[in-house]
């Protein structure tokens, strides 16, 4: 499992997550936001039974171009991509079962992730 720990400034482009192969979870907010500390538990409660999903935790905000890309409003916002292609979306999730059910339409192709 790839679970990431801290929201990073240095991810990948846009271009590179559109021809990436595989499932990729992602996760816009930033490490001071409480409703994102407080839905850390739920995602990796769900993450850690599906370890062939790279998650990827990126810092958004103001002029951050993979979020407006997404089209990000509210954090923490997941984006469950199956072969570069936007498959679900979780905003401020708080039931696992929710974060369960995303990452089973993207599992199927866990082991040919590459981007």
């Amino acid at each position: 499992m790839t679970l990431a720990q801290d929201y990073t400034q240095d991810a990948p482009t846009r271009a590179q997550l559109d021809a990436s192969q595989g499932p990729v979870v992602l996760e816009f907010g930033v490490a001071w936001c409480g409703f994102c500390r407080a839905a850390q538990p739920t995602i990796a409660a769900a993450l850690v039974r599906h370890p062939g999903v790279p998650h990827l935790k990126v810092e958004d905000g103001p002029g951050r171009a993979l979020g407006r890309s997404f089209r990000v409003k509210l954090w923490p916002t997941l984006i469950f991509l199956l072969n570069g292609q936007e498959v679900a979306r979780l905003v401020r999730p708080s039931d696992p079962k929710a974060v369960e059910d995303a990452l089973a339409q993207i599992e199927p192709k866990a082991e040919q992730t590459s981007f």
